[in-house]
């Protein structure tokens, strides 16, 4: 049985295209990454169901185009609709020797130790607000909140292993919460 613990957001299915079970879906992962995936999986009924995709194809900038396998008509497609679709995080374990953060969605970092580029230990990634133009990693240390910019530019390395990442931070960011 596939648990909440083993997976990460990546989307969500949008509505069905067309009359053979074609669904559109916005993802918030580069394309390549995406079809590189093992399967994807929603909520159906309070399980977590995996969809085997068949094809995909790219519609727009984040929206692709899906057939997935015993799906085909537009009332099978049609049930999949606003549901929230997630990935294996062992998929993209697999993928991250090649890739950089780029690939990854920013909530794969949470329940990550941050730290700064000198090595200190700034708190855990406990959330991270996508909300604005510029996402935000929300950042917690003892009774602490931090509120960091979650930029390419900024993140310096991470492990998977050790659930970390180093992020050179601008001087005097972290006094700005206190």
């Amino acid at each position: 049985m596939i648990t909440r613990e083993e997976l990460i957001a990546i989307g969500h299915f949008n509505k069905p295209h067309g009359l053979s079970g074609e669904i559109s879906a916005t993802v918030d992962v580069e394309l390549e990454l995406f079809e590189s995936l093992t399967c994807l999986v929603s909520e159906m009924e309070g399980i977590f169901v995996p969809f085997f995709v068949n094809s995909s194809r790219p519609k727009t900038g984040e929206t692709v185009l899906l057939t997935i396998d015993g799906i085909d008509n537009e009332q099978e497609a049609a049930r999949l609709t606003n549901h929230e679709i997630f990935a294996l995080k062992h998929d993209f374990r697999l993928e991250s020797e090649n890739m950089d953060a780029d690939g990854y969605p920013l909530d794969f970092f949470i329940g990550f130790t941050l730290k700064g580029s000198d090595g200190t230990r700034v708190g855990e990634i406990v959330d991270v607000d996508e909300q604005t133009e510029n996402a935000i990693f929300i950042v917690e240390d003892n009774d602490q909140e931090y509120l960091l910019p979650a930029t390419d530019e900024l993140i310096v390395e991470f492990d998977l292993d050790k659930k970390e990442i180093v992020m050179d931070l601008p001087q005097g960011i972290l006094d700005l919460n206190q």
